[in-house]
């Protein structure tokens, strides 16, 4: 019909196509439809209202498009203080595969793999020395530490097993019990456990149950072994049976020596020769057996195998290019590996590039047992040591902030460092006995530049800010790393976030950690995340203005000795 028609034609018409008909066949049309003497102005109205809506729609649009456009690429902002670990995002971002030459060296293929080859060239001596790992990364750094050592003063190639990350350390055991145990903690015929759901949409098999519990990767992934290559071999040696060092080596049973251990402290080893009225006893220490290096080294079978080499204080040296040796392989177990520092570093930077550093273990055993003590003396450290605060300050400041935070009577946070010593708050609390350490006194360094207030910081403290001037360096951020999963609900832990209000955990920078998220081993498809949060906690601690750690925790000790004095560019502190 006409009306039909005009109203198809009036909405899908351009406005110039409109101008070339003439009014006397677009008028009556009108006054058909809208009745007698419908005025100009309301076509005008309706063109006018398509318009605008054209526009607006127009508008939207690309408003809307420009916002896609500029946050496609945008860092996510940082999620506030919290203790929830970081949930995975809906849809997961791909995983990216860290691939490793030789993991897994086990096919019954008798080609020499890649590394092997590599390293045994025609002049090599063919003389070997092998150990067994064990327990938590430290221990196994440790270990490592003492094998390079030992196989560089033997000239021997160092048989290199990968390092174990896990929730599940294997502990140590006899040397016959724990070879056997490694031996059977390789994932090979598990190839089947790798594409498991973990979302319990599936059922897993019990051969599967503990697959993404652990994984392996090698040490040159982690730290930078590139000089000590130059001076020694290191051959990866993932499987140290008798059929693959047979089929690889042609090192037979005959060919090997073996150092089987009892127990965890058995053998310790000496670069000098005791003198007749030393006993050998007197000389181990906590070791029930010492051998002498130069006894090693006139050994002449193929292999020397030992058991556990753990221990900071098992290698005994006397000689200072001995000592020195050691002390530059310590160095070189300073953690390098580049996702992590970039992440570390970004950290540093959203804490304002100085703050200062507590590492603080509580999660298990004897730590957690005496996890009170342990947190006091630390905090005592920070404030007293570190800080400078007088003895006298800090317990005004240990009754006021601490113990009776929630009084309103310790509330005015002027008061404490007006009390004198006569008052109730001197006499009520008995400064922790800080024990003197030598090792450290041994090897000063520089004095470290003036710490200055943090203005840039990218996030907010947790706290409210100290106003009293006195109390001024209490603002300070500090990074606290620990093992507890729930940092911030910490009832041992709020020493601390109740004296520091700019107190911060790794969990409070999802930014900066997300990529480790997509991270996953190439052999066995294992997320990494898990065992790289505590190493990443560990390099921004080190990377404090100051940093100070739990009473005989070796991997306290690793981030105060190695890590953070390798990172300012000290000299490093040799414990054993």
């Amino acid at each position: 019909s006409p009306s039909v028609s005009l109203e198809k034609g009036a909405y899908r018409l351009r406005a110039p196509r409109m101008r070339t008909l003439s009014k006397s066949r677009i008028q009556p049309l009108h006054l058909s439809l809208r009745g007698p003497d419908t005025p100009r102005a309301a076509y005008q109205k309706q063109m006018a209202v398509l318009v605008i809506f054209l526009i607006s729609a127009t508008v939207s649009c690309f408003g809307a498009a420009y916002y896609l456009f500029t946050t496609r690429w945008a860092n996510a902002t940082l999620s506030p203080p919290g203790d929830a670990p970081d949930e995975p995002p809906h849809v997961p971002p791909p995983t990216q595969v860290v691939h490793f030459d030789d993991l897994y060296m086990d096919s019954d293929s008798a080609v020499l793999p890649s590394s092997l080859s590599s390293v045994l060239s025609a002049d090599s001596p063919g003389r070997y020395l092998a150990y067994l790992p064990h327990s938590g990364f430290h221990n196994q750094r440790i270990a490592f530490e003492n094998a390079l050592v030992l196989s560089r003063l033997l000239n021997r190639t160092l048989l290199v097993p990968p390092v174990r990350l896990g929730i599940k350390p294997v502990y140590y055991l006899p040397f016959d019990q724990l070879r056997d145990v490694l031996e059977n903690s390789t994932k090979v015929g598990l190839e089947h456990c790798k594409g498991l759901r973990l979302d319990g949409s599936q059922d897993i098999p019990p051969e599967c149950m503990d697959y993404h519990d652990f994984t392996y990767v090698p040490w040159d992934w982690l730290v930078n072994l590139t000089d000590i290559k130059q001076e020694q071999r290191l051959l990866p040696c993932w499987n140290t049976t008798d059929a693959r060092l047979e089929q690889w080596l042609g090192v037979y049973g005959n060919d090997t020596v073996f150092f089987k251990d009892t127990t965890r402290n058995h053998f310790s080893f000496l670069d000098f020769t005791p003198s007749s009225n030393l006993g050998v006893t007197a000389l181990s220490r906590k070791y029930l057996e010492s051998i002498q290096i130069s006894a090693l080294a006139r050994r002449q079978e193929k292999l020397l195998f030992f058991g556990t080499l753990m221990g900071s204080s098992r290698l005994h040296l006397r000689d200072a290019g001995n000592y020195q040796l050691r002390a530059r392989i310590r160095e070189k177990m300073a953690l390098t590996n580049p996702l992590l520092t970039a992440l570390a570093e970004d950290v540093r930077a959203a804490l304002g590039g100085q703050y200062l550093g507590a590492h603080v273990r509580l999660g298990d055993g004897l730590f957690r047992e005496n996890g009170a003590e342990n947190v006091r003396l630390t905090w005592w450290k920070l404030v007293h040591e570190v800080l400078g605060f007088s003895v006298q300050d800090t317990l005004a400041l240990e009754r006021t902030l601490v113990l009776d935070a929630g009084s309103s009577a310790d509330d005015d946070l002027d008061s404490p460092l007006a009390m004198g010593p006569g008052s109730l708050v001197s006499m009520t609390l008995v400064p922790p006995r800080i024990p003197l350490d030598i090792p450290v006194l041994r090897v000063p360094h520089p004095p470290l530049p003036p710490l200055r207030p943090a203005t840039n910081l990218s996030l907010a403290c947790p706290g409210t800010r100290h106003l009293a001037p006195a109390l001024a360096a209490l603002n300070t951020p500090l990074f606290i790393a620990s093992d507890v999963a729930a940092p911030h609900a910490d009832a041992l832990l709020a020493r601390f976030t109740r004296t520091f209000p700019c107190t911060f955990f790794l969990s409070d920078f999802g930014a900066q950690t997300a990529p480790l998220v997509a991270l996953a081993g190439g052999a066995d498809g294992v997320a990494l995340r898990p065992f790289l949060v505590p190493l990443l906690d560990a390099m921004i601690a080190g990377r404090a203005w100051a940093v100070v750690g739990t009473e005989q925790s070796t991997y306290s000790a690793f981030v105060a000795d190695v890590l953070w004095r390798t990172y300012h560019g000290f000299e490093i502190v040799q414990r054993g």
